[in-house]
Protein backbone atom coordinates (compact mmCIF):
# COMPACT_ATOMS: atom_id res chain seq x y z
CA UNK A 1 0.00 0.00 0.00
CA UNK A 2 1.28 3.52 -0.35
CA UNK A 3 -1.06 5.51 2.13
CA UNK A 4 0.31 9.10 2.52
CA UNK A 5 3.02 8.38 0.18
CA UNK A 6 2.06 11.17 -2.46
CA UNK A 7 5.58 13.23 -3.44
CA UNK A 8 6.91 11.40 -6.86
CA UNK A 9 10.95 10.77 -6.13
CA UNK A 10 11.45 10.67 -9.69
CA UNK A 11 14.04 7.61 -9.40
CA UNK A 12 16.67 9.78 -7.15
CA UNK A 13 18.45 10.82 -4.49
CA UNK A 14 16.93 13.38 -2.13
CA UNK A 15 20.04 15.90 -3.15
CA UNK A 16 19.86 14.75 -6.85
CA UNK A 17 15.76 15.62 -6.66
CA UNK A 18 16.25 18.76 -4.89
CA UNK A 19 19.26 20.14 -7.28
CA UNK A 20 17.57 19.55 -10.15
CA UNK A 21 14.02 20.95 -9.54
CA UNK A 22 15.90 23.88 -8.41
CA UNK A 23 17.72 24.06 -11.48
CA UNK A 24 14.06 23.41 -13.47
CA UNK A 25 12.38 26.41 -11.42
CA UNK A 26 15.16 28.80 -12.16
CA UNK A 27 15.22 27.87 -15.89
CA UNK A 28 11.07 28.61 -15.72
CA UNK A 29 11.66 31.54 -14.25
CA UNK A 30 14.25 32.89 -16.52
CA UNK A 31 12.53 31.52 -19.67
CA UNK A 32 8.90 31.75 -18.41
CA UNK A 33 8.41 28.08 -20.94
CA UNK A 34 10.57 24.85 -20.45
CA UNK A 35 10.05 21.07 -22.00
CA UNK A 36 10.37 18.45 -19.74
CA UNK A 37 8.64 15.44 -19.45
CA UNK A 38 5.29 15.00 -17.48
CA UNK A 39 6.18 13.63 -14.36
CA UNK A 40 8.80 16.44 -14.02
CA UNK A 41 6.86 18.87 -14.91
CA UNK A 42 3.88 17.71 -12.28
CA UNK A 43 6.94 17.61 -9.34
CA UNK A 44 8.26 21.33 -10.02
CA UNK A 45 4.58 22.73 -10.01
CA UNK A 46 4.50 21.16 -6.50
CA UNK A 47 7.95 22.99 -6.14
CA UNK A 48 7.52 26.24 -7.92
CA UNK A 49 4.09 27.65 -7.46
CA UNK A 50 4.69 27.74 -3.64
CA UNK A 51 7.53 30.08 -4.00
CA UNK A 52 5.92 32.20 -6.32
CA UNK A 53 3.14 32.53 -3.71
CA UNK A 54 6.60 34.00 -1.30
CA UNK A 55 7.57 36.33 -4.15
CA UNK A 56 4.28 38.64 -4.19
CA UNK A 57 5.59 39.66 -0.38
CA UNK A 58 8.46 41.57 -1.07
CA UNK A 59 9.99 41.32 2.01
CA UNK A 60 14.11 40.36 3.26
CA UNK A 61 12.94 37.26 4.51
CA UNK A 62 10.72 36.19 1.83
CA UNK A 63 13.93 37.00 -0.59
CA UNK A 64 15.91 35.02 1.71
CA UNK A 65 13.65 32.01 2.02
CA UNK A 66 13.17 31.83 -1.88
CA UNK A 67 17.08 32.13 -1.95
CA UNK A 68 17.43 28.87 0.26
CA UNK A 69 15.74 27.33 -2.55
CA UNK A 70 16.81 28.52 -5.72
CA UNK A 71 20.45 30.23 -5.58
CA UNK A 72 20.18 32.05 -7.73
CA UNK A 73 20.26 35.72 -7.56
CA UNK A 74 19.46 36.69 -11.29
CA UNK A 75 16.61 34.57 -11.29
CA UNK A 76 15.18 36.05 -7.58
CA UNK A 77 15.55 39.02 -9.03
CA UNK A 78 13.07 38.28 -12.13
CA UNK A 79 11.36 36.52 -10.14
CA UNK A 80 10.83 39.21 -7.56
CA UNK A 81 10.15 41.96 -10.27
CA UNK A 82 8.50 40.97 -13.55
CA UNK A 83 7.12 37.44 -12.45
CA UNK A 84 6.09 38.94 -8.13
CA UNK A 85 4.26 41.89 -10.46
CA UNK A 86 2.25 40.08 -13.35
CA UNK A 87 0.43 37.47 -10.72
CA UNK A 88 0.41 39.74 -8.10
CA UNK A 89 -3.77 39.42 -8.46
CA UNK A 90 -3.99 35.80 -9.47
CA UNK A 91 -4.66 33.42 -6.03
CA UNK A 92 -2.78 30.63 -7.55
CA UNK A 93 -2.36 28.55 -10.38
CA UNK A 94 0.74 29.81 -11.20
CA UNK A 95 1.83 27.10 -13.89
CA UNK A 96 0.08 25.82 -17.31
CA UNK A 97 1.33 21.62 -18.12
CA UNK A 98 0.44 20.92 -21.56
CA UNK A 99 1.45 18.04 -22.75
CA UNK A 100 3.01 17.18 -26.72
CA UNK A 101 3.34 13.82 -26.45
CA UNK A 102 5.66 11.26 -26.48
CA UNK A 103 9.34 11.63 -27.40
CA UNK A 104 11.12 9.70 -30.08
CA UNK A 105 14.28 7.82 -28.07
CA UNK A 106 12.86 6.54 -24.92
CA UNK A 107 9.04 7.14 -25.66
CA UNK A 108 8.62 9.14 -22.77
CA UNK A 109 5.48 11.68 -22.05
CA UNK A 110 6.90 15.24 -22.83
CA UNK A 111 5.10 18.55 -21.67
CA UNK A 112 5.41 22.47 -21.65
CA UNK A 113 5.24 23.79 -18.51
CA UNK A 114 4.85 27.63 -18.77
CA UNK A 115 4.30 30.42 -16.59
CA UNK A 116 0.33 31.21 -17.30
CA UNK A 117 0.52 35.36 -17.40
CA UNK A 118 3.29 35.44 -19.98
CA UNK A 119 2.00 33.58 -22.85
CA UNK A 120 0.33 35.91 -25.09
CA UNK A 121 -1.35 33.17 -27.50
CA UNK A 122 -3.62 31.92 -24.63
CA UNK A 123 -4.27 35.05 -22.86
CA UNK A 124 -7.60 36.03 -22.84
CA UNK A 125 -7.30 39.68 -23.13
CA UNK A 126 -5.15 39.83 -26.29
CA UNK A 127 -7.84 37.87 -28.63
CA UNK A 128 -9.18 40.30 -31.30
CA UNK A 129 -11.75 38.73 -34.22
CA UNK A 130 -10.12 37.90 -37.76
CA UNK A 131 -11.21 39.83 -40.79
CA UNK A 132 -12.11 37.27 -42.68
CA UNK A 133 -13.69 37.27 -46.45
CA UNK A 134 -16.81 36.00 -45.48
CA UNK A 135 -17.55 38.38 -43.34
CA UNK A 136 -16.25 41.44 -45.58
CA UNK A 137 -19.07 39.88 -48.34
CA UNK A 138 -21.50 40.24 -45.27
CA UNK A 139 -21.32 43.82 -45.34
CA UNK A 140 -21.40 44.44 -48.94
CA UNK A 141 -24.48 42.54 -49.20
CA UNK A 142 -25.71 43.94 -46.10
CA UNK A 143 -25.24 47.60 -48.04
CA UNK A 144 -26.76 46.18 -51.52
CA UNK A 145 -29.83 44.81 -49.48
CA UNK A 146 -32.51 46.76 -51.26
CA UNK A 147 -30.83 45.98 -54.95
CA UNK A 148 -30.81 42.43 -53.82
CA UNK A 149 -34.94 42.38 -52.90
CA UNK A 150 -35.46 44.00 -55.89
CA UNK A 151 -33.26 41.52 -57.90
CA UNK A 152 -36.02 38.45 -56.02
CA UNK A 153 -39.15 40.01 -56.86
CA UNK A 154 -38.26 40.77 -60.69
CA UNK A 155 -36.50 36.75 -60.43
CA UNK A 156 -39.91 35.19 -60.51
CA UNK A 157 -41.96 37.47 -63.50
CA UNK A 158 -38.87 36.85 -65.86
CA UNK A 159 -39.80 33.29 -65.19
CA UNK A 160 -43.32 33.59 -65.65
CA UNK A 161 -43.25 34.68 -68.79
CA UNK A 162 -41.19 32.40 -70.74
CA UNK A 163 -43.50 29.85 -69.55
CA UNK A 164 -46.65 31.51 -70.64
CA UNK A 165 -45.75 31.92 -74.51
Amino acid sequence: MRHNKKFNHLGRTASHREAMLANMAISLIMHKRITTTVAKAKALKKFVEPLITRSKDDSTNSRRVVFRYLQNKFALKELFGEVAAKVGDRPGGYTRIIKLGTRQGDAAQICFIELVDFDENMAKTTTKKKATRRSRKATKAEAETPVAEETVTEAPAAEEAPKAE
